[in-house]
């Protein structure tokens, strides 16, 4: 699938054995067809998107385009797209009434595309996630990630505590029940 046309990368990091992951934000017009096929995707069914047309994809990503608070990010493994990467402000969004929002509380969505041939590499998750969380934590101000995947998703909670996110309470949000999850910078060794 041809790469949609770039806006400059707000972070690139190379990844010991993986490649070069660069996150670019994402530029709606350009991106509505290859996110429409993401998160169309059975796999991607607790996105919450799968019966989204290309128009309506475009348009959640126009909106979140203009908000200073919620940011949305094309992440490239050595040029292809691999991802979509999504970072918010908790008390500006929904989230924020459901839990006790701490200064310093950076939330985060990624959904992972699948990895096709080559790309299949063990570890493909993580690596990605490794320099999503770098990319938050270089900014001094965020001092907690979090997260809040569907509860039924039990592979993204695996992943997350593989990584060492701690599991918070279930909440419930009008579209779903969701599990919290907390990644501080001391869980990392990062004063």
């Amino acid at each position: 699938s041809a790469t949609p046309a770039l806006r400059p990368a707000a972070h690139e990091q190379k990844v010991e054995g993986f490649g070069t992951v660069r996150l670019v934000p994402v530029d709606p017009a350009a991106a509505a067809e290859l996110l429409h096929g993401w998160v169309t995707e059975e796999r991607a069914r607790f996105w919450g998107m799968a019966d989204h047309t290309r128009e309506q994809v475009r348009e959640i990503y126009e909106f979140v385009d203009s908000l200073p608070t919620h940011h949305a990010y094309l992440a490239l493994r050595d040029g292809v797209p691999a991802a979509l990467f999504q970072t918010y402000e908790p008390d500006a969004d929904p989230v924020g009434e459901c839990y006790d929002v701490q200064p310093g509380d950076f939330g985060i969505h990624l959904l992972i595309a699948a990895a096709e041939g080559e790309g299949a590499v063990k570890g493909y998750t993580d690596a990605l996630l490794t320099a999503f969380i770098a990319y938050v934590f270089s900014d001094p101000a965020h001092l907690r990630v979090v997260v809040e995947p569907d509860a039924r998703n039990e592979k993204a909670l695996a992943r997350m505590v593989r990584v060492g996110f701690e599991l918070g309470p279930e909440i419930e949000k009008p579209e779903k029940t969701a599990r919290l999850a907390f990644l501080t910078r001391a869980a990392l060794g990062l004063a």
